[in-house]
């Protein structure tokens, strides 16, 4: 009977964690649904397996740390501690090579957003992907310093040179750096499960950030990328409704 309720037990401990890291995956735009975070994840993997395998690394170590420093429950339960960890996984696995030190880059990347983020928690001050912001810059500083080896030339296979209206899908996937619009499209489903309305605003912003950008002489092909429009689609997403 002992062994049966521990078996048990770490059945439910292993759904926990699995819950609350697609729970993660889906605060990144804002979504309270693990179903949200794993159509997110789907997404990611079709644009690429590495930057998947990135995700998951990071934001089950992230989820995994928040536990073992017994933080907030509920906050955990909601995925807070996930998201900027996983960003910080898909960014450096975009801008660096696949290799051990970068993999362990990763890794720590993720403890330290978590902390990060758990501070500005305590503090009661909403910060998004500040966590996420800080930890890649710092990480990217010191490869670009001192193992510039590690990096990756940048490559213009996928610049869109004629106007398509992919646009605003591709917006929704460059919030998570892809350039594909099935992977946008994905995304765009996954909040829309969540919140048709929020989707729906992301959508519009991707749109109206095309018609803004317009005087400014920006170039088609970053256009057609998406890179005009996923800052816009987040902020359409948070102000979503009443807010």
């Amino acid at each position: 009977m002992t062994s049966d309720n521990s078996t048990y037990r770490k059945t439910v401990t292993q759904f926990a964690l699995i819950n609350q890291s697609l729970k993660g995956l889906g605060q990144i735009m804002l979504q309270d649904n693990a179903i949200t975070g794993l159509l997110f994840l789907v997404g990611i993997l079709i644009g690429s397996i590495n930057m998947g395998i990135a995700v998951i690394i990071s934001v089950c170590v992230a989820t995994f740390a928040a536990n073992l420093f017994k933080f907030d429950t509920n906050d955990i339960n909601k995925g807070l501690y996930g998201f900027n960890a996983a960003l910080v996984g898909a960014a450096i696995i975009l801008f660096c090579k696949p290799t051990l030190i970068i993999w362990c880059c990763i890794i720590i990347g993720a403890i330290i957003s978590t902390v990060i983020q758990h501070f500005f928690i305590t503090k009661r001050i909403t910060v998004f992907t500040l966590p996420f912001v800080l930890v890649t810059w710092a990480i990217l500083f010191i490869i670009n310093h001192f193992l510039p080896e590690f990096n990756i030339i940048p490559s213009t296979a996928n610049a869109y040179h004629e106007t398509d209206f992919g646009f605003a899908f591709r917006g929704y996937g460059q919030v998570i750096f892809q350039d594909n619009m099935v992977a946008g499209a994905i995304f765009f489903v996954a909040v829309f499960i969540n919140s048709p309305l929020a989707a729906l605003y992301g959508l519009a912003g991707a749109v109206m950030a095309v018609f803004i950008s317009q005087p400014f002489s920006v170039p088609i092909e970053n256009v057609n990328l998406g890179l005009v429009s996923y800052n816009a689609v987040l902020c359409s997403i948070a102000f979503a409704g009443n807010k």
